[in-house]
């Protein structure tokens, strides 16, 4: 019965058409933002003065005036209601790594017996979703649900189906913020107003600095048919269990190369749901490992690019359904394969330039360069554990430092170029000019190619947080991570860099030294301090654990442990001193991601166990009697020396078997075991630390054997799709 079933929904999986999507005949020009409330829409539906207001708001920062919300409100609704739009809602991040969503309609009563179309001023700015329902780390009891969503302007309002989705904070009764977007705001506020003041020691103009970020999301797909047979898939994200396939990725001839049909048309269809809704996809490619692909938008601001990849994650898993798959955005859900990040690549920039590009035309203009790159080194440094709790969890951590990733060590690549200029400014005199080179030339002994421009940096895939050339790519985030928690560290750590360096810039010129001198003095100081987190070599390397070690990074790889950076003093203190988070709300996330990461491992336990004893051992027994009953009737047809030699191998088969067997039946009762215990524990760090020494390696090692036995049972037999059926798709 499993054979048949198992072989049916294989079948049926790569028989499946693909997807026709219709080409559309209208550039992607004419289309983009489509059902988003943007400038455009707002000019059309909204008097001049509502206009200008919200542009003031949303470029400049201004204070929200309530006066005209009614007005902004009403013009909302009529655009939507043009779109054929019936329902609202407040879209907001909860701590629980996904977005939620209440719809209600725009009904009201009109006091004749009817209804009417309602949706006023008060309704977009503020409501009231229940707060207890949320994890919250004991900010709220259940007897305490009280909670609000309140209205993001700075992220535009979008459509939906038939529902308008209205981008808004969520915070507690008492004020402690309890999703993602709160803390992330206060912290682009914290890195503009530090970054603009030492930006105008070099252009006295500069008046707002914005925090940019470019996502690169990457993912798996496999067959729909073939992940609803694999319950490990379907209720963890990945597979606990399965052997390598004999061809994976070791060829390397899926990287970058022709995109299946299939995954075309996904692609397409993605890509034009996502360019109505205003987000500004560009680059699409196989990735490094069969079935894995990768997404990646145009810059933007780090607040609406944050916005625009929770709502590209979801819209991804609905449209790979209506082609036939399913999206996995599990970091690792695929054992032996690379696994899934979100390059988070992060730049800052003025309303006049870009801080982090080189090079200048002046000796000040290379200063600001030197500047902004040593001072976000310090900031990484100052921080590197924390920065590392920012984007670890109990499924990024099985993809850290495997051959795809970088490292479970946060250090900096910078390219020989601008080492050798830290290097050189390190050691240099106040007369001496700072200079940086640009792109350089390089001509191939080719006439037909023309000359390529050489960037100032190369590439280091091993680097947690590189510098690429006019931004730092922080590549350990995870696929499906929410980057703000990422985001708002950085920029936090980049803030408070920023501030105290300009205080001490600041106390030297206050004692009579030129500007310039004294920002190369604090330069220096900060160059010579920040060499520890500055590493271009091999990040997979056992000797750069070792020197990292020497170095005093933060070298701990046990995720709970991990967690402990947000509550260290100076992770505090940093947090408290840029007015972005408090030490209760810090508390209240480590015990929500404490508890995040407990409950991940029980269900992995559960289902793990559930496998192993409903659907791998019954098969196993029933093979091994086969087998048993093959060597009993050899032992009657044959004489008895010759049925020994014949039967040998279906012997030691047996015994194979037996062996895994019982280690499996015995093991899997001791995790459960160990599960229970843990599950006593009341505390829930104390309880997220025994479910990562004590649970989790029996994943691992059961696991080991369960795959052995895949590889000598009968393939008929097998209950479960192969990695051979799940990655290849056709």
């Amino acid at each position: 019965m499993a054979s048949r079933l198992r072989f049916k929904v294989v079948d049926e999986a790569f028989k499946k058409r693909p997807v026709e999507v219709s080409l559309r005949s209208e550039r992607p020009s004419e289309y983009f933002g489509k059902y988003v409330f943007n400038k455009q829409k707002m000019y059309q539906y909204l008097s001049p003065n509502a206009y200008q207001q919200m542009c003031d708001v949303i470029d400049n920062g201004a204070p929200l005036d309530r006066t005209i919300a009614d007005e902004v409100a009403d013009g909302m609704k009529r655009w939507a209601m043009d779109l054929g739009v019936t329902h609202y809602t407040h879209w907001f991040q909860p701590l629980t790594e996904g977005t939620a969503e209440k719809h209600d309609g725009f009904v009201e009563h009109d006091g004749k017996g009817g209804m009417v179309e309602q949706f006023s001023g008060k309704i977009l700015v503020q409501q009231e979703p229940d707060a207890s329902s949320f994890p919250n780390g004991g900010i709220r009891s259940t007897f305490e649900a009280r909670g609000y969503s309140a209205w993001d302007p700075t992220s535009p309002v979008f459509v939906i189906g038939d529902t308008l989705m209205i981008p808004t904070i969520f915070i507690a009764y008492t004020g402690e913020a309890l999703d993602y977007k709160v803390p992330l705001k206060k912290a682009l506020y914290a890195v503009d107003r530090a970054a603009t003041a030492v930006a105008q020691y070099f252009y006295p103009d500069v008046r707002k600095v914005t925090s940019n970020l470019g996502w690169e999301q990457e993912y798996f797909l496999v067959d729909e048919s073939l992940y609803s047979a694999r319950p490990d898939l379907v209720m963890t994200g990945r597979t606990l269990m399965g052997h390598d396939s004999a061809k994976n990725q070791q060829m390397d001839d899926h990287y970058f190369g022709a995109i299946p049909e299939r995954v075309e048309n996904f692609m397409r269809d993605l890509e034009i749901h996502a360019l109505q809704l205003g987000i500004p996809v560009k680059t699409r490619h196989n990735e490094v490992a069969p079935g894995q692909f990768e997404l990646a938008p145009i810059y933007e601001e780090t607040n609406l690019a944050v916005d625009h990849n929770m709502l590209i994650m979801a819209m991804m898993k609905r449209v790979a359904r209506k082609h036939g798959f399913r999206c996995l955005l599990h970091e690792k859900p695929f054992k032996g394969v690379n696994g899934s990040g979100k390059h988070c690549n992060w730049s800052l920039s003025t309303d006049t330039g870009i801080l982090l590009h080189a090079p200048g035309k002046t000796p000040l203009d290379h200063l600001r360069f030197v500047t902004f790159i040593v001072e976000t080194l310090r900031a990484v440094y100052d921080h590197n554990g924390l920065l590392k709790a920012s984007i670890i969890s109990a499924t990024n951590a099985h993809r850290l430092g495997a051959n795809e990733a970088p490292p479970a060590i946060i250090s900096s690549f910078l390219g020989r170029t601008v080492s050798q200029l830290l290097d050189h400014v390190a050691e240099s005199t106040d007369e001496q000019i700072l200079s940086v080179g640009g792109k350089t030339k390089m001509q191939l002994d080719i006439p037909s190619i023309p000359e390529l421009l050489i960037d100032n940096t190369d590439r280091n895939r091993t680097s947690p947080f590189a510098f690429t050339g006019n931004r730092f790519e922080f590549r350990a985030v995870g696929s499906q991570a929410n980057c703000a928690a990422a985001m708002l560290t950085l920029n936090t750590a980049v803030a408070e860099a920023l501030c105290t360096f300009r205080q001490r810039v600041d106390a030297l010129i206050a004692d009579g030294q030129p500007k310039e001198r004294a920002i190369l003095r604090v330069l220096r100081d900060d160059i010579r301090y920040v060499q520890p987190i500055r590493f271009d070599g091999n990040g997979y390397s056992d000797e750069w654990k070792q020197e990292a070690q020497r170095r005093g990074l933060d070298c701990e790889t046990s995720c709970p442990l991990i967690i402990d950076r947000y509550l260290d003093p100076e992770s505090v203190r940093m947090y408290e001193s840029q007015h972005v988070m408090t030490q209760a709300e810090l508390r209240a996330r480590n015990e929500i991601k404490w508890e995040t990461y407990t409950k991940k491992l029980q269900i992995e336990s559960r289902v793990f166990g559930d496998l192993c004893m409903n659907h791998i051992i019954p098969v196993v027994t029933n093979y091994q009697s086969v087998l048993i009953d093959n060597v009993h009737k050899l032992r009657d047809i044959f004489p008895a020396d010759k049925a020994e030699r014949i039967s040998g191998n279906n012997l030691k088969i047996i015994e194979q078997i037996s062996e895994h067997e019982s280690f499996i039946v015995e093991n899997v009762q001791q995790m459960i075991a160990a599960r229970k215990a843990a599950n006593r524990i009341a505390d829930p760090r104390e309880r997220a630390i025994a479910y990562h020494d004590t649970v989790a390696p029996y994943l691992q090692t059961i696991r080991y054997h369960v795959d052995k036995l895949e590889l000598v049972v009968d393939d008929e037999l097998w209950p479960l799709p192969k990695y051979r059926e799940l990655l290849f798709i056709r």
